[in-house]
């Protein structure tokens, strides 16, 4: 670890700040957009089926009739 930390401590600082960055981008970019685009589908798909879920309930409730309300007195 002390290696590594020598040779970037006499490196110019826009390698350690411009080139290193964007050869990551470039190497790795493709991996980070894959991981970004399933985290935001996965969090698109989750509000998705709370809608969903909800608008069911909210039907339900609505048209359900009154044998809906009756059951809950029951309760």
């Amino acid at each position: 670890m002390d290696g590594i930390r020598e040779t970037f401590a006499g490196m110019p600082w826009w390698v350690k700040w411009v080139a290193i960055p964007l050869l990551v981008l470039f190497v790795f970019g493709g991996v980070i957009t894959s991981i970004l685009g399933a985290l935001i589908g996965f969090a698109f798909k989750l509000l998705l089926f709370v809608a969903l879920v909800g608008g069911l309930v909210f039907l339900v409730k609505k048209f359900g009739g009154s044998s809906t309300k009756s059951s809950s007195r029951d309760w």
